[in-house]
């Protein structure tokens, strides 16, 4: 006697097997094709054979009845079973057997499960039949399809079960079998639901190859079919934007309103960013006014375009600007934006704006990584700053974070500019025994600071030396043994490596004639300059803003202030664009000539030019002011440049309190002798006796000792600290 058999055992339980037999009845009633009672023994054997036979199992099954559940033995004693358990209007199935229902079978009970709002199950037996080892895909999608469009006839009142199977086919990436069903389905009148359809336009965008798939699919239902959201258009318009259509994306985002779909805020962000990527500003400052107008708000992703686009174009204060109005809507950005922003910074020769940057960014929990260190280690290097370079290093090791050659790059360079050669060589063979191999610009950087301190010859050496081992030098590495013999005075010399350069290569660039041309300029033979300038242009080689500054920097020192100006004047009709430096030079020789007025001209033809004042401007401009007594200007252009990160040189320092001074106003330059002091920077001896005796007339014996130390240490102990610039 057969043991009672659970229901999670059981082959069907007899709800399904009811709804089987239930279905059989409807569809011959349908049909005018009952003869027989259904309820005559005959008509239960036949009714449960068709009942069978539909789901797949064969005629010599015996069904049982127990406690009002049918069962459906096999009695192959060795074949195993497959079970689909139905309860709650939901499906259950319990696979453990090689006994597979037939395809219709399938689909037959794809259909129920689907009626049932069941869409779970239905996915899991369409997705169960493509698990089949060496399936025909093609063949057995359209088996699969025809069966399953077949019995939608007699089985189905659910559409949604075709975008299941949709899905399937999109799911396990066969993108083609999908389109084919899309239009197969279409001509029946049945159109997939628009998500499904989304789900298929962004598994074709997300590879290079099915991106203009994704396209054309999208352009071909847009007047027909599919009733495409904002979500489908957000695909294409991303799509568009890959493949650097940016103006047909943006004629796609405002077609969309046409249509009724309204843009949201991933709309814009991915045009917005498409547009920072190209660099054009000016649309992307329209298009979050259209945001703001339309109520949308500007999420990270956009800010942290608008602030990458803004550093790329020097625009570095208008992209603090923007970090700031971020953190007032409680963005936070990422550590890219500040890694960005302090590169920016430093590279403009900003490092306190950078550095407050960097201060910020551990407040704020943003971890810095090793670019950002990096990067904050390069703009202390380029200013000189080697014992902050050099904390900062030991703070990034003492972090688990590995400098790699651009690190230890920027800290030779930066030795080398100092012309600490011993920590510089110190440092490359630290890095060698990292493992790290010294490139060309390191070796470079060593050149030039061995150059910088006049020798040329042991720079040779050392390059000869590199070749040796098999570094290809390049026009750089030759350009620092220029400007090195152009520094001793031995232009000559430069010029006849140029010659060798011309023969044996590499080639001279721009860098190498605008050096010689410099070294001329620095002599007062504004000739030879001319001379060098038309040799550079014959050989088809562009000047730089740079080759004009050095032209216009020649005609400045030599008083030809004329000449600087009709230069100045011809790079602007020519469209050549001057930068601070070009100005500066100007500026400075109006300054020294006392010639204020054309000063204050000079500086508002550089403000309309779009040219920002640098720290070098400001410097001149106080110095200028001061020497003409115009404190209040000069007042407001310190605290001006204090307010966009920028710091006075000691020079510009003195030349406020002197000015100070000499109007008898001691809390103004008190005040400003303390910021001096704190920035690190030395005073003149005169400076220091000023206000050791002041602070001794006032009785402040503490202050009037440590300015005598300061002036002993400064001023006193051999060669003064204390340097003009």
């Amino acid at each position: 006697m057969r043991a009672p058999v659970s229901p999670d055992e059981e082959i069907f339980p007899s709800l399904l097997f009811l709804i089987t037999c239930r279905s059989i009845l409807t569809v011959r009633a349908s049909r005018a094709t009952i003869g027989k009672s259904e309820t005559s023994p005959d008509g239960l054997r036949d009714l449960k054979r068709d009942a069978l036979r539909t789901l797949g199992f064969r005629e010599d099954s015996k069904l049982c009845f127990a406690s009002g559940i049918f069962t459906v033995d096999h009695f192959e004693g060795d074949l195993m079973r497959k079970h689909i358990w139905f309860g709650s209007s939901k499906w259950r199935r319990i696979a453990a057997a090689s006994l597979d229902p037939t395809l219709e079978a399938r689909c037959i009970v794809v259909h129920i499960a689907a009626a049932s709002n069941d869409l779970k199950t239905a996915h899991g037996l369409i997705r169960d039949f493509w698990a089949k080892p060496k399936l025909d895909v093609s063949l057995s999608c359209t088996h699969f399809s025809d069966r399953l469009i077949y019995t939608y006839k007699d089985w189905g009142s659910e559409p949604h079960v075709f975008d299941v199977f949709f899905q399937v086919l999109v799911e396990l990436g066969m993108l083609n079998e999908a389109r084919k069903l899309f239009d197969k389905l279409l001509s029946y009148g049945l159109v997939i639901s628009v998500d499904s359809c989304n789900f298929f336009l962004s598994r074709l965008a997300s590879s290079s190859d099915g991106i203009e798939m994704a396209i054309k699919f999208f352009n071909e239902y847009l007047e027909v079919g599919v009733h495409w959201n904002t979500s489908s258009y957000n695909i294409i318009i991303h799509s568009l934007c890959r493949l650097e259509k940016i103006k047909e994306a943006h004629h796609l985002l405002l077609l969309m309103e046409l249509k009724g779909r309204l843009p949201d805020v991933v709309s814009y962000s991915t045009l917005i960013s498409r547009y920072c990527h190209v660099g054009e500003l000016q649309h992307v400052l329209k298009l979050i006014e259209e945001m703001n107008s339309k109520g949308l708000k500007t999420n990270s992703y956009t800010y942290n375009s608008i602030i990458l686009l803004l550093c790329k174009t020097g625009k570095l204060s208008e992209a603090e600007m923007i970090l700031r109005e971020t953190l007032v809507l409680g963005v936070l950005p990422d550590n890219v934006v500040y890694t960005t922003l302090i590169d920016g910074f430093c590279k403009s020769g900003n490092v306190p704006a950078a550095w407050r940057l960097f201060d910020e960014m551990r407040v704020r929990k943003v971890i810095p990584d090793f670019i950002t260190y990096t990067a904050i280690i390069h703009g202390f290097c380029q200013t000189g700053k080697m014992m902050d370079a050099d904390k900062l290093f030991h703070e990034m090791v003492s972090k688990g974070l590995e400098p790699d050659e651009v690190t230890y790059t920027s800290l030779i360079d930066g030795y080398c500019k100092a012309g600490q050669m011993k920590e510089a060589f110190s440092l490359h063979n630290q890095m060698v025994s990292m493992g790290l191999r010294p490139n060309v610009v390191t070796y470079t950087a060593l050149a030039d600071g061995l150059c910088k301190r006049g020798e040329v010859d042991i720079a040779n050496e050392l390059l000869h030396e590199v070749c040796r081992k098999g570094l290809q030098l390049n026009v750089c590495t030759y350009n620092t043994i220029v400007n090195g013999l152009c520094k001793m005075g031995d232009i000559g010399q430069a010029e006849e490596l140029m010659k060798q350069m011309e023969v044996a290569g590499p080639h001279p660039d721009t860098i190498t004639y605008t050096t010689l041309m410099d070294a001329y300029c620095k002599t007062g033979q504004m000739a030879k300059a001319h001379k060098v300038l038309r040799e550079m242009l014959d050989k088809g080689l562009q000047p730089t803003v740079v080759t004009f500054n050095v032209l216009m920097n020649g005609f400045c020192m030599s008083g030809m202030l004329e000449d600087g100006e009709k230069l100045l004047k011809w790079m602007l009709d020519k469209g050549i664009a001057p930068n601070a430096t070009t100005y500066n030079s100007l500026m400075k020789q109006y300054c020294i000539r006392n010639n204020m007025r054309a000063t204050t001209e000079m500086l508002k033809g550089m403000s309309a030019s779009g040219v920002m004042p640098d720290n070098n401007t400001y410097n001149i401009l106080i110095k200028g002011h001061c020497k003409q007594r115009n404190m209040k200007e000069a007042w407001f252009l310190h605290k001006e440049m204090a307010g966009k990160g920028f710091i006075l040189t000691a020079s510009s320092y003195i030349a406020l309190i002197n000015g100070f001074l000499k109007r008898k106003k001691f809390v103004e330059a008190r005040e400003l002798f303390e910021e001096m002091r704190r920035q690190g920077l030395v005073a003149n001896r005169e400076i220091y006796n000023i206000f050791a005796d002041m602070n001794y007339e006032e009785g402040n014996m503490d202050s009037t000792l440590e300015l005598c130390d300061e002036v002993i240490e400064n001023c006193l102990g051999g060669e003064s600290k204390y340097e003009d610039t």
